[in-house]
């Protein structure tokens, strides 16, 4: 048991290091994302909350993926800047995002021994989503973030990860903030984009 905790405890430190770093738009959040997802897969399937199990692998992935997007994506392969996405598109994804953690949920409850399986499948499909918004600095990946985390604290508290749902009670405060950050920073890049269109012209 105490093994156990310290295993989360250190995926909890690095969720928390991966965090603090996003917020700065520092790559370096991609390699502690990739170390603390390899932990808490295999924590998560412990504890039979297997839709969050399979979201860590899906996590580790992303971790890859965000790190090349923000040091080689972009238009000049010199990464993404962050974007907004219109209201309509935001709209149509949390349909999305409703429909299929409906039928995920209904899986799991008819045909697995799952734990909470229609939360857990919300909580899973929407952090998909939203952790590739993260990956391309979509700004309203934080207010994503504030909903799914929220929601998450009731699945660990029920799984009696409680390091865990304090990392997620966190995660809620720093999500705010990072959310008003990162709209700061967007506003201030605007100048320079209507500059650049300009020059082009």
């Amino acid at each position: 048991m105490n093994n156990l905790l310290s295993w989360e405890n250190l995926a909890v430190a690095l969720a928390i290091a991966y965090l603090l770093l996003a917020v700065r738009e520092s790559s370096w959040c991609w390699y502690a994302a990739f170390v603390s997802t390899a932990i808490y897969t295999v924590l998560f399937w412990n504890v039979s909350l297997l839709m969050e199990s399979a979201l860590n692998v899906y996590y580790m992935a992303m971790a890859v993926y965000g790190w090349w997007q923000w040091q080689r994506g972009g238009v000049q392969h010199q990464g993404v800047s962050i974007q907004r996405w219109p209201i309509q598109r935001h709209l149509i994804t949390v349909a999305a995002i409703v429909l299929i953690s409906g039928l995920s949920g209904w899986l799991l409850n008819k045909h697995s021994s799952a734990a909470w399986p229609y939360l857990d499948s919300l909580t899973t499909w929407a952090s998909v989503v939203t952790t590739w918004m993260v990956a391309r600095k979509v700004l309203e990946n934080w207010l994503y973030w504030v909903a799914i985390d929220a929601a998450s604290i009731v699945l660990y508290l029920d799984r009696g990860m409680h390091s865990t749902a304090w990392l997620f009670a966190g995660y809620v405060m720093i999500a705010v903030v990072a959310y008003f950050r990162w709209r700061a920073h967007y506003q201030r890049q605007q100048p320079q984009s209507n500059a650049a269109l300009v020059e082009v012209k």
